[in-house]
């Protein structure tokens, strides 16, 4: 057998490094392969992904290897059944053996479309903010900078997450956060994001944990729990609706159920953020007025 090519181990291809990924976090067990003997590494063999999804091991080998980048679909849905993905896992597993294209060249810099940032900016009882392909802050209105520090314009949410301690305190489900944030990432393939997941594997070591998982998922909806230091805990539902498709611009906006303590907390801040500053003369207290008969 020839030796492996440098390229083939060093730099596996995506469609690679994710079938890799992937066969390392299925137990034999799931699969109805019981008493097998002791393993030095987790997950399954490759051999044994091959019986099962009834292909051959050396081509199974091949595409593991990088060297064979396009199995049928048949082949990938296959695969997807032994590895137990997903639908969302499983799409972009098809989407890898395709050959996914790459959207264009980006524009610099980033423009929020000017209807969607008077909507952002207008909302004063719902926390909502713009991010942007990298998962740059690009508009947020008050009060989503009032929950966390981190929704304000020029953050980028990736790097305060992973490499700044200060939102960590504000989730009570953080793994959780961080690993929905790091599956929100392989969804999109969004050009130019290389050098950022680059700095963040070499910073952070949550983050190369939960990169090397290869998660997929959009995460379009959810709940999340928030410790605010000032309001104590807020439970809030967001969801994330896609504002420009070929740019990556999604709107985040966080509610609260109707009636809840939350959803009062949330007016209330969102009355006084709306408040204009007092004026210096209408805060200054009233002169006394003179007695009568009296020059003041």
């Amino acid at each position: 057998m020839p030796a492996e090519s440098p390229s083939s181990s060093s730099a596996p291809t995506p469609l690679a490094a994710f079938l890799r990924a992937r066969r390392a976090l299925v137990r034999p067990e799931d699969v109805g392969l019981t008493g097998s003997a002791r393993r030095r590494l987790p997950g399954l063999r490759r051999e044994e992904v091959a019986a099962l999804a009834e292909i051959s091991a050396a081509y199974y080998l091949r595409l593991e290897r990088g060297r064979d980048r396009h199995p049928s679909p048949e082949v990938a849905d296959a695969l997807a059944d032994v590895l137990r993905l997903d639908a969302d896992a499983r799409a972009h597993l098809r989407a890898l053996a395709l050959g996914r294209p790459r959207h264009p060249a980006p524009h610099a810099p980033e423009t929020v479309p000017e209807p969607v940032r008077r909507l952002v900016l207008s909302r004063r009882d719902t926390p909502a903010y713009v991010q942007g392909r990298y998962h740059d802050v690009l508009v947020a209105n008050p009060l989503a900078t009032a929950l966390s520090p981190s929704y304000r314009p020029g953050v980028n949410l990736l790097r305060a997450v992973f490499l700044d301690e200060t939102p960590r305190p504000l989730y009570e489900d953080w793994e959780s956060v961080i690993a929905a944030l790091v599956a929100s990432l392989r969804v999109r393939d969004a050009p130019g994001l290389a050098p950022l997941v680059a700095e963040l594997r070499e910073k952070s070591a949550d983050f190369r944990r939960l990169w090397a998982r290869h998660d997929v998922s959009p995460r379009t909806a959810g709940r999340t729990r928030l410790l605010h230091p000032d309001l104590g805990p807020l439970d809030l539902a967001y969801e994330k609706l896609t504002v420009l498709p070929d740019e990556g611009q999604v709107l985040v906006v966080y509610h609260a159920e109707r009636g809840s303590r939350t959803a009062g907390l949330l007016a209330s801040l969102g009355e006084r953020l709306g408040r204009p500053p007092p004026s210096p003369l209408s805060s200054a207290p009233a002169a006394t007025p003179s007695p009568p008969g009296r020059r003041a």
